[in-house]
């Protein structure tokens, strides 16, 4: 098999499984209804809801565990829970968490911090972050921690960036070395959230040479990839996102991790080049485990 046989299969088992796919959209769809039921007077599946995070950028990959989804509130529902006695921004996410509870009672729903979630049992958790229409594309959410307050995000923003850069100058290759990034992080434990895989990436591919090229370079753009992550400033503590230049911090040093994958990078394309099609394929394993069929 050619090195784009090899990624092209390799795709076909990163991707998140249709079933899976199929799941994520129906349960999306019954938190949307139930919401827009109780805080909007509609029982639409789809208003005032969409997914942020990587299932918003499209950079999710098989093993997704979280999703998530921002739903819009109207102005009165902000009013109402600003002036609200107390800790107006727990008293919103509560209120979210009983809404959620009417559609899935036995379900474990959570609602602390900025988020509610709603953890299923075959792992997957739904964190709902309620949002308010906000100046030149932010969106107000709530925090409840230290007493409450308001902040800003910029998740549309973001997306849109991420998506065209991918689409009009990476061929791509955006989305591809994304999710395979995240292969990586889940077969080794990475300490690398999969906002900074995506930041990392976004400022990567626009410099790589190959960004016009298909599932032929694949090999190259793996390897180019961890040499960018392994030879990133070990000191620095945070990057800025795509599209809303919010600060998107690191969690431990992904860079040890990264020089081990390319030094594997290297010895699988010499082993391409030199005809030993197994020891290659051993050498993608090294890095990615098992998906890498």
């Amino acid at each position: 098999m050619s090195v784009a046989d090899d990624f092209r299969a390799f795709r076909s088992n990163y991707l998140i499984p249709a079933n899976l796919v199929g799941t994520i959209s129906y349960r999306y769809k019954r938190i949307t209804k139930q919401l827009n039921k109780d805080f909007w007077n509609t029982e639409s599946e789809s208003a005032h809801s969409f997914y942020v995070g990587s299932y918003g950028r499209d950079s999710a990959a098989q093993g997704v565990s979280d999703l998530d989804v921002a739903f819009h509130f109207s102005p009165p529902v902000f009013v109402k829970y600003e002036n609200y006695i107390g800790n107006g921004q727990s008293a919103l996410l509560q209120a979210i968490r009983f809404s959620i509870q009417k559609t899935y009672p036995i379900t474990r729903v959570g609602g602390d911090g900025q988020v509610v979630a709603v953890d299923f049992d075959d792992g997957i958790t739904f964190e709902i972050l309620p949002v308010f229409n906000g100046n030149d594309g932010a969106y107000l959410f709530p925090d409840s921690n230290s007493g409450g307050c308001w902040k800003l995000c910029y998740p549309k923003k973001e997306i849109a960036a991420f998506l065209a850069r991918d689409k009009y100058t990476a061929n791509g290759n955006l989305k591809a070395i994304c999710r395979m990034a995240r292969i990586w992080k889940q077969r080794h434990n990475v300490p690398i959230g999969g906002m900074l895989i995506d930041t990392l990436a976004y400022q990567f591919v626009l410099l790589w040479e190959y960004r016009d090229k298909s599932f032929m370079y694949h090999d190259y753009l793996v390897r180019d990839f961890m040499k960018y992550l392994a030879n990133s400033d070990k000191d620095r503590s945070y990057w800025r996102a795509p599209g809303s230049n919010s600060f998107v911090h690191k969690k431990g040093n992904f860079q040890r991790h990264a020089k081990i994958a390319y030094e594997n990078t290297l010895s699988a394309i010499d082993h391409q080049i030199n005809k030993r099609p197994y020891s290659c394929r051993e050498k993608w394993r090294e890095i990615f485990g098992p998906t890498f069929a």
